[in-house]
């Protein structure tokens, strides 16, 4: 009961999502449906600049975060915390409040190992940040720290579970860059600060 508790609080805690909030109150388009269609940071960025998507990031962000933090109030057991850091990226992924189409799950996954173990999450953001200075693709960022995931949770936690829910997770993530990864073989993926 506790497992499944954990999954569904995740899950619906997940489904908020930051960017068509964010872009509703600011008055901006439906990320899902200008820009690139995804409700991310990214597009959130490009459609309406810098405090928009800060507003996203920390919003998934936290969604990532906050069940993984309840759940690890409640119980010490790794199954228990990481079903509610899975459920939320799934939340994400497909929201119930927002016709189950989602993002990427890139920044709430972040979010999910910040709770976990900050020393994972920094280690993530910092090869995301690294790769996207250096090649000004969020996508790409985004595919190479989320699998490098699970090295960073083995180098830093001695739990096979949260190493598995790393692996699922980078899994996920890369199946959802697949049309970008399409578009950064073609040379037509658009870089970030890009305007649409």
């Amino acid at each position: 009961m506790t497992y499944f508790l954990s999954a569904i609080a995740g899950y619906l805690i997940g489904s908020i999502s930051s960017a068509v909030i964010v872009s509703r109150l600011m008055g901006l388009p439906d990320p899902r449906q200008e820009g690139s269609g995804n409700p991310g940071a990214t597009n959130v960025l490009r459609l309406g600049g810098k405090l928009a998507a800060a507003l996203t990031l920390i919003g998934d962000i936290l969604k990532g975060a906050i069940p993984v933090l309840i759940a690890a109030s409640l119980t010490a057991e790794p199954m228990a915390i990481a079903l509610a850091g899975a459920g939320s990226f799934f939340g994400h992924l497909f929201p119930v409040f927002f016709g189950f189409k989602g993002g990427k799950g890139v920044a709430t996954a972040l979010g999910v190992f910040l709770a976990i173990n900050p020393f994972i999450a920094l280690s993530l953001a910092l090869t995301w940040l690294t790769i996207a200075i250096i090649f000004r693709f969020s996508s790409l960022a985004a595919i190479i720290s989320s699998a490098s995931a699970p090295l960073w949770a083995w180098w830093f936690d001695s739990s096979d579970v949260y190493i598995v829910l790393a692996f699922a997770l980078a899994i996920i993530l890369v199946w959802r860059h697949t049309e970008n990864i399409k578009r950064l073989i073609a040379g037509t993926e658009s870089k970030i600060g890009k305007k649409s």
